[in-house]
């Protein structure tokens, strides 16, 4: 069966008879769940001088950039506990401005059980979706709110944030910033350096609720806050430490310079900038791409078949689509993956 691209710019969904054999398919893959990396030694978090569990304060005493880099904002994330226990024993105090450091879920990640790996993302809710106004300025009460309004204070004089996060499945390292230029100008800064992600990613947000880096500090028109996250690879390989130290430690070497500019002085490549028009989201149980993609891959062809869900074949709606971090096992309702159009280079 072919797959007519058409004009339109989302997901196409054709209707199926049940019986699909002109569809390759692998079926639904087990989930990554093989620990590679042993979760950090976190004790000189605990009771830092900032009065604050999880948050390091380094004050030049001199004016400059407010900078903040947060990890494990998701318990099981810990490879940003491994980057940020890192900079702490090595950062030295920055020459003007601050610089805070966050390890943003704590409780969550000491719930960490190794043969389930998954149970300790969060403890009550997702603390990555409840940075909207609407969330931290009502009466609700859960653990993850009263962490969120913990923090609050760092995040809403922050002049760079950067979050760090890791994936569950197979992706290229990637930049997501907010829909604001001067946050695509921050991850064009950080991609620029060589071996550092090169895709920087604009994307539709999260149906249930705003990130860290949609926080009003950074989404507010005419605001100077600026904001990206990092998806540095899986979440308990040692490479991922790696990427996140690295980068972590490049958004501190460029953090005058992007706040006064916006962009770096010496690029040695440059930033891919993809902007996602679609979230592909599972309509029933029975979701499988016919094959297990890795994040980012870019589909040459318009109508080419990247998933079944139920009777519909999902094809891609143009040219040189990218599937942005696919969820290889959604459960009905879940983002399987999004999709996304590369636009133009770097300034």
């Amino acid at each position: 069966m072919s797959c007519k691209a058409g004009q339109r710019h989302h997901p196409i969904r054709l209707r199926q008879p049940r019986l699909t054999e002109d569809l390759p398919g692998s079926g639904r893959p087990a989930f990554p769940l093989n620990v590679c990396l042993n979760p950090p030694d976190l004790s000189a978090w605990r009771n830092p001088a900032s009065g604050i569990s999880g948050v390091m304060i380094f004050e030049s005493g001199r004016s400059g950039p407010e900078v903040v880099i947060s990890g494990m904002v998701h318990g099981n994330e810990y490879a940003g506990g491994h980057a940020l226990d890192r900079l702490r024993k090595t950062l030295p105090v920055p020459e003007v401005g601050r610089v805070t450091l966050i390890l943003a879920n704590l409780e969550a990640f000491d719930r960490f059980d190794r043969s389930a790996p998954m149970a300790s993302r969060y403890r009550e809710e997702d603390l990555n979706r409840l940075w909207h106004p609407s969330r931290l300025n009502n009466d609700e009460q859960s653990c993850e709110l009263a962490r969120a309004r913990e923090l609050r204070p760092f995040i809403e004089r922050a002049d760079l944030l950067l979050d760090l996060h890791s994936t569950l499945w197979p992706s290229h390292p990637l930049f997501i910033v907010p829909p604001r230029r001067r946050s695509s100008d921050l991850a064009c800064a950080l991609a620029s350096e060589a071996g550092s992600p090169t895709l920087v990613l604009t994307d539709l947000g999260h149906h249930g609720g705003s990130r860290l880096i949609e926080h009003a500090r950074f989404m507010a028109v005419g605001g100077t806050g600026r904001s990206c996250l990092l998806e540095a690879g899986l979440h308990w390989e040692p490479e991922t430490v790696d990427v996140m130290e690295k980068v972590s430690r490049r958004f501190l070497a460029e953090a005058l310079n992007v706040h006064i500019q916006g962009i770096a002085q010496d690029k040695t490549q440059p930033a891919r900038l993809a902007v996602v028009t679609d979230n592909v989201t599972a309509k029933s149980g029975e979701f499988s791409f016919v094959q297990p993609w890795v994040g980012n891959t870019c589909i040459p062809r318009a109508g080419t078949v990247i998933a079944r869900d139920g009777h519909d074949a999902i094809c891609t709606p143009y040219d040189d689509c990218l599937l942005i971090v696919p969820n290889l096992r959604p459960k009905q309702g879940q983002l399987a993956v999004r999709l996304a159009r590369r636009t133009a280079s770097s300034p």
